[in-house]
């Protein structure tokens, strides 16, 4: 249905069109005249629509639906069979009853994942336990969220037996790592390649049986190894993300070669652009230079060449599903797909049949919450980037098959994610309205950088290790005494419990002793935490060195605007394959 059968194009904007039920607690769709019409029924500019009698149908051809819940209003506008009464408009108005209220972003990659949820549609979601590597209990609206976005290249679905290895185990073949910033202004979209060679560490694992399984680490492993190979579950890739990274993943969703055909077609196709004609026999994609819609086995090809575009490397597949994925994402949000029932009806039984999730947004009332924290985002405030890598120096030239973090470039981009700023610009208004918001906030943490400094022989600090790297507290010891002087400074081993942040804790009295550190380390001033009781003669201060510690010497003061290099591209923009 578009806007134009309903005879008010250039008044409707969709998003308004989502209102709060508070019989039933969800968000509806309501829409005026909303009846389908055949083409031949289409009314030319100018004329008057024919009237619907009660009879007629309520929705265009779709998925079936189940039957309403005890107090929702039946399909058609009618309630205990008998047809609605009343004048003007209200005869001819239809609700469609869909949780959330707003189409959610799609993450794409050997496959694509979306959201968009009927609450009826529950049962087509896969769980997955994957214990303490995500968050618990959903998520904290005033905290960042990170999801992890894998599509995996297990060839299981009707039609998939041809693509690759037909035995595949199911690799994360693609990864992405989806920031959503505090203030939900923002998001970043970091892509992490397949072939790139990291350490996978041991992975607790839920057996069929329910019982927990340790599946050894691997050192030097590629990073796609890190589900499916010795039966990793996606639990693994988030805690190889973690370690890779320094960022705690909350959550994560995983999907199918099936989710990206699926989905292109419920939309109605994906326009795309290519610069040149292509002919890729690999993945079967075949297309002349210029723009195309693609869906079906089509929109998969696309998504999946590696042969087609720039170096004919993976690091250029993923920039080809970052164009597609930007492109998913503003058809999804186009007026043609917010106010088609038919459009929402596919969508959701596309998703949800293609979506693995954790248990800890693994129902449709979890994942309607999770959608709610996203619906706000601007598409040119989500950035998509590539973690920045190099040949692996230890392969023979002419033979690079795989790669390593480039570190210069891709630190300081781990920075920027973890201390939740963005790498695109936010709109003026709303950037002020962010800086009013937290002004009392910063003021007090800048107040706490003022004042003098303790010389580095008076600095007395006991140093834990809450999530860092192996060794990083006698390290950091080390580095603090051989380097900075600060010779008053015991390693205290494990922390008693992990932290996602670095923090250094001090009493009022010690505030010239947690300046000079901070300096020293590049502490933000968010990583000190200030008691309230002055502390005793020659009491240490402690510092817990957590998941975003890289090592002695790294700062953890995030840079406030990407290093030089790095890919990116906002999913507002179209872009053509090259």
């Amino acid at each position: 249905m578009d806007a134009q059968s309903r005879g008010r194009a250039d008044e409707i904007d969709p998003a308004d069109q989502w209102v709060l039920n508070p019989r039933t607690g969800n968000y509806e769709l309501r829409l005026e005249q909303s009846a389908p019409q055949a083409p031949s029924q289409r009314r030319a500019p100018g004329t008057t629509p024919p009237r619907r009698t009660p009879g007629s149908p309520a929705s265009p051809a779709g998925p079936a639906v189940p039957g309403p819940r005890r107090g929702d209003a039946p399909p058609g506008g009618r309630r205990g069979g008998r047809p609605r009464r009343g004048g003007g408009g209200g005869g001819r108005k239809k609700i469609l009853v869909v949780t959330g209220g707003t189409l959610a972003f799609l993450l794409v990659g050997g496959s694509i994942a979306g959201y968009l949820y009927y609450d009826h549609l529950n049962g087509n979601l896969n769980v997955t336990d994957v214990g303490d590597a995500g968050t618990s209990g959903g998520f904290k609206k005033d905290q960042p969220i990170n999801i992890l976005v894998i599509g995996t290249d297990k060839r299981s679905g009707a039609g998939n037996e041809g693509y690759g290895d037909a035995g595949s185990v199911g690799h994360a073949d693609t990864t992405i790592l989806f920031h959503v910033a505090k203030d939900r202004s923002n998001a970043t979209a970091l892509s992490i390649p397949r072939d790139l060679i990291t350490d996978v560490p041991t992975c607790p694992t839920k057996q069929p049986d329910g019982s927990t399984k340790d599946i050894p680490g691997e050192r030097g492993a590629r990073f796609n190894t890190s589900l499916g190979q010795a039966g990793r579950d996606p639990g693994c890739t988030m805690r190889t993300v973690k370690e890779l990274t320094g960022i705690q993943v909350d959550h994560f969703m995983m999907a199918d070669f099936n989710a990206v055909k699926n989905l292109s077609t419920a939309v109605g196709g994906v326009p795309v652009c290519v610069a040149k004609d292509v002919n890729d026999k690999d993945s079967k994609l075949k297309l002349t230079a210029g723009e195309h819609r693609l869906q079906g086995e089509q929109a998969l090809a696309f998504v999946r060449t590696r042969h087609a575009f720039g170096q004919r490397s993976d690091l250029d597949r993923i920039k080809t599903q970052q164009q597609f994925l930007g492109s998913m994402m503003r058809e999804m949000k186009s007026k043609e797909t917010l106010t088609s029932p038919q459009k929402f009806l596919s969508l959701a039984e596309a998703a949800t049949k293609s979506l693995s999730v954790d248990s800890g947004i693994g129902s449709i009332a979890k994942l309607t919450d999770l959608a709610g924290e996203l619906k706000s985002i601007d598409l040119k405030n989500i950035t998509f980037t590539t973690l920045p890598v190099i040949d692996n120096p230890a392969e023979p030239v002419g033979s690079k098959a795989t790669v390593v973090v480039k570190q210069a470039q891709a630190e300081p981009l781990l920075q920027m994610i973890r201390g939740d700023v963005s790498l695109t610009e936010v709109e003026k208004k709303e950037q002020a309205a962010k800086d009013a918001a937290a002004s009392d906030a910063k003021a007090k943490l800048d107040a706490l950088m003022q004042g003098p400094r303790a010389a580095a022989k008076d600095v007395r600090v006991e140093v834990y290790n809450g999530g860092g790297p192996a060794g990083s507290a006698s390290g950091t010891l080390t580095w603090l005494q051989n380097t900075k002087g600060v010779l008053k400074s015991t390693n205290l081993g494990n922390a008693p419990a992990k932290v996602a942040a670095t923090q250094l804790e001090y009493a009022p009295n010690q505030a010239d002793q947690a300046r000079a550190l901070a300096d020293m380390m590049g502490l933000p001033a968010t990583a000190l935490k200030m008691g309230t009781a002055d502390a005793e003669p020659k009491t240490a201060m402690k510092l817990t060195l957590g998941a975003d510690f890289k090592g002695a010497g790294v700062s953890l003061t995030a840079p406030q605007q990407a290093p030089d290099g790095v890919q990116r591209v906002e999913a507002d923009k179209s872009v053509c394959a090259k």
